[in-house]
């Protein structure tokens, strides 16, 4: 046996055994055990082996996954801003280089960011900071000068992300890992199970300095990093990791969407006012704007339908979800991910930074390195 557990009965007051072993049903000393169960048991049953696909125990096992890129990185599409700059490819292949030389147990790697990327920062910056004082959540707002005091968070600085990772760890146990480009989703989601999330560090063309076609490191710090400084919003966050470990391809469809609606493009209600949560409208002024607006349609945080829901990826949204608060949009969350049809449960220990599994699980693949 490797595993036994009781629980009560759904329907009687009785309690079941829940019982994992190793071998088959046919082998002597299976037979043994199963002999041994049924005279002291009133019914024994034989559950076959549950497959998943293959995930994460450990936190460094997502160096596994972390180079697995879709796209972006050093790789631009011919439409990019910046595809006929043969300096700034060179600048997004040194920067994707880097991120994916970087191994668990390493400090964070430093850039050392020009002029001409700083005066991009910072012309951002400039255009975004005020509109963030009007629209914001409280929690963006309350975090923004800390960063500022703790990580150089300002309009001629570009922050570092071990400077910031530090930061975070210490208010909440999260951390940042960079990455080169656009993972899959299943991938993504797998680093907030560790309450790790994984950033870019190039930032877009200066060309077009209030536009980006994929997410960069304005999107990044000034959209998602804040946030993780709040213990309601990095648990809700986690919480959509965590039930991503095993699901089925469905399932990682459904929390994607979950994911868009609420970290991405989430709104809130704080004194009767709409705010902004999301990094997507956290780092963009104009659909920041526009989610304040009547133009778009505003539904109720509810999972289970936005996991429903489409969105398109080159427009503003044209529905947003608003929740009255990180910790009602957790709970809501955690309904939904406690529906998901899952042979086994999950909970993350922070002091080993381990998944613990209740469950013998064999996955149907592996990943490569």
């Amino acid at each position: 046996m490797t595993h036994i557990e009781s629980r009560p009965h759904k329907r009687s007051s009785d309690y079941e055994m829940h019982i994992d072993f190793k071998g088959t049903p046919v082998d002597p000393h299976i037979v043994f055990l199963l002999n041994e169960l049924r005279e002291q048991y009133r019914e024994v049953r034989v559950l076959a082996s549950k497959k998943v696909p293959w995930f994460p125990r450990r936190l460094k096992e997502l160096d596994r996954v972390a180079n697995q890129i879709l796209d972006a990185g050093e790789d631009l599409q011919s439409d990019h801003p910046g595809f006929n700059d043969m300096v700034y490819r060179a600048r997004r292949q040194e920067l994707a280089q880097q991120a994916k030389d970087y191994r668990f147990g390493q400090s964070l790697p430093r850039i050392s960011y020009s002029k001409e990327e700083i005066d991009c920062w910072g012309t951002v910056w400039d255009k975004l900071v005020p509109v963030l004082q009007k629209h914001a959540c409280q929690e963006q707002l309350r975090m923004l000068p800390l960063l500022a005091a703790n990580c150089g968070y300002r309009r001629d600085n570009i922050p570092q992300l071990q400077d910031i990772t530090e930061f975070l760890y210490d208010c909440t146990g999260f951390r940042l890992r960079p990455v080169a480009g656009l993972l899959s989703a299943r991938n993504f989601l797998y680093g907030l199970a560790f309450r790790v999330f994984f950033s870019t560090q190039y930032l877009r063309h200066h060309s077009k300095p209030l536009y980006t076609p994929e997410p960069d490191i304005v999107h990044e710090l000034m959209g998602h990093a804040p946030l993780f400084a709040d213990k309601a919003f990095a648990d809700f966050s986690q919480e959509i990791g965590l039930a991503s470990l095993g699901a089925t391809d469905e399932q990682i469809t459904k929390l994607a969407r979950c994911y868009w609606f609420s970290v991405e493009f989430g709104l809130c209600s704080q004194e009767g006012e709409r705010k902004a949560y999301g990094a997507g409208l956290l780092s963009s002024f104009g659909e920041l704007e526009y989610s304040m607006t009547q133009q778009p349609e505003v539904r109720e945080w509810d999972p289970f339908k936005a996991a429903e829901q489409e969105y398109p990826i080159t427009t503003y949204q044209p529905v947003y979800y608003i929740a009255s608060s990180f910790e009602d949009a957790k709970v809501k969350m955690q309904q939904y991910s406690e529906s998901l049809s899952r042979p086994f449960n999950v909970r993350y220990d922070p002091y080993s930074q381990k998944i613990d599994v209740d469950r013998n699980i064999n996955f149907e693949d592996d990943v490569t390195e």
